[in-house]
């Protein structure tokens, strides 16, 4: 049965606790050398935004909202001021960041500089923690559920609510704005149909020999968040459960053993050349391909395995220490704006947001329109589920591999 656009915002709106680390390649890095040389040795600006703080409002570093900032007015002023946006691992190509990131200099006229755009989550949180009081720290994150819970326990990350904060699923955030989920997907299954005669649309279909050495992840799932979703998703397809993720490990043995999986890690570069014509992972970064390289002539086909059903959503963070605490703010607004979230869609990812704009009539009922067919009920992994997996993953997954 297709689910509703209504249906699949509120499913994927559980809980999600699993750690992310991008390895989508081909990304484009906006400013990083100029972010590296510029910002090195700079201190924070944090210290000046007192001085920036609208009429009867706090300092940006200070706001814990637009209004506790003096109104929105006043926040763009000062983040304006600022001039900069430093983030990191985001790439462009990564569920629509380029656009986003376009998107908000042309409206505010703010530089947004990208570090390490595939860095991981974990490279995220250790520049918040070594760059402490640098020019150069990160303002901004986005991390997997279970880092970015865990940034906010370590005081890594600032209070702040949106403006569409009360709109965000209670499940979807820290009720202090700590951490706030903002988009998410499907593990699915990617297919280079001018290479692969019958693309799979099953986990069990990726075990047929018809698919020897083409069976890719996004990366080795003991460090990224896709390909730890990849094999949480091949568990529940082979009879495993959020408290038992062997049966997946199980799984990529049998397709090692099979000849069957590819051991390279998929990027938009090994789909490009045609290295991994048949990859597991989110289905907004596969559905992103179909549209990449279609005017190259690929035909990369996409589908989100019955057998499997597993979703995530990644969320956003305000480094405690923004050396740009205005324009981090700022830019925490403008991805929960209606133009910010109904670009997520347009990147085939699923915005928080995406229940609400379809109530009030601002959601993009085109972009929705193409999002990749679901079926079934998504799953959703607790913290100490997710723990366990991870577990099991670290002690398991090069033994399953190496047969």
């Amino acid at each position: 049965m297709e689910l509703s656009v209504q249906q699949l915002s509120v499913q994927l709106g559980a809980p999600v606790i699993a750690p992310r680390i991008r390895t989508a390649g081909l990304a484009v890095t906006l400013a990083a050398s100029a972010f590296a040389l510029a910002a090195c040795g700079a201190k924070s600006d944090a210290s000046t935004s007192a001085a920036d703080a609208g009429k009867g409002g706090k300092s940006p570093a200070a706001a814990t909202s637009a209004k506790d900032a003096g109104g929105m007015d006043a926040l763009i002023a000062a983040a304006k001021k600022e001039g900069t946006l430093n983030a990191i691992a985001i790439p462009r190509d990564w569920a629509n960041y380029g656009a986003l990131i376009d998107g908000f200099t042309k409206k505010y006229g703010i530089k947004v500089a990208v570090e390490n755009p595939d860095g991981t989550s974990a490279d995220e949180i250790n520049a918040v923690k070594t760059r402490k009081g640098q020019g150069r720290a990160p303002d901004v994150l986005d991390l997997g559920a279970s880092f970015a819970q865990s940034a906010g326990a370590q005081g890594l990350t600032a209070p702040y609510k949106v403006e569409g904060f009360d709109k965000i699923p209670a499940a979807q955030k820290d009720a202090q704005g700590r951490w706030f989920n903002d988009y998410g997907g499907y593990v699915s299954i990617g297919c280079d149909a001018k290479r692969v005669k019958e693309c799979p649309t099953t986990f069990a279909d990726l075990l047929k020999p018809q698919y020897k050495g083409q069976v890719a992840l996004n990366g080795n799932p003991t460090k990224s968040g896709s390909a730890f979703a990849g094999v949480y998703a091949a568990s529940l397809a082979n009879g495993g459960s959020l408290d038992n993720i062997q049966p997946g490990l199980d799984f990529f043995a049998k397709l090692k053993k099979a000849g069957n999986y590819n051991p390279v890690e998929s990027t938009p570069a090994t789909v490009e050349k045609g290295e991994t014509p048949i990859s597991i992972d989110w289905d907004y970064l596969n559905a992103g391909y179909a549209d990449e390289f279609r005017t190259k002539g690929l035909d990369w086909k996409v589908a989100v395995p019955s057998d499997g059903v597993y979703a995530q959503y990644y969320s956003q963070a305000v480094n405690k220490d923004a050396p740009h605490p205005a324009a981090a703010r700022l830019w925490q607004e403008y991805l929960y704006s209606t133009e910010g979230q109904n670009l997520w869609l347009k990147g085939y990812a699923r915005p928080a947001l995406m229940p609400a704009m379809d109530k009030d009539g601002t959601l993009d009922k085109a972009a929705a329109a193409k999002l990749p067919q679901v079926s079934g009920t998504p799953t959703f992994p607790t913290e100490a589920q997710n723990t366990q997996a991870k577990t099991v993953l670290a002690g398991g997954w090069a033994k399953a591999i190496s047969g």
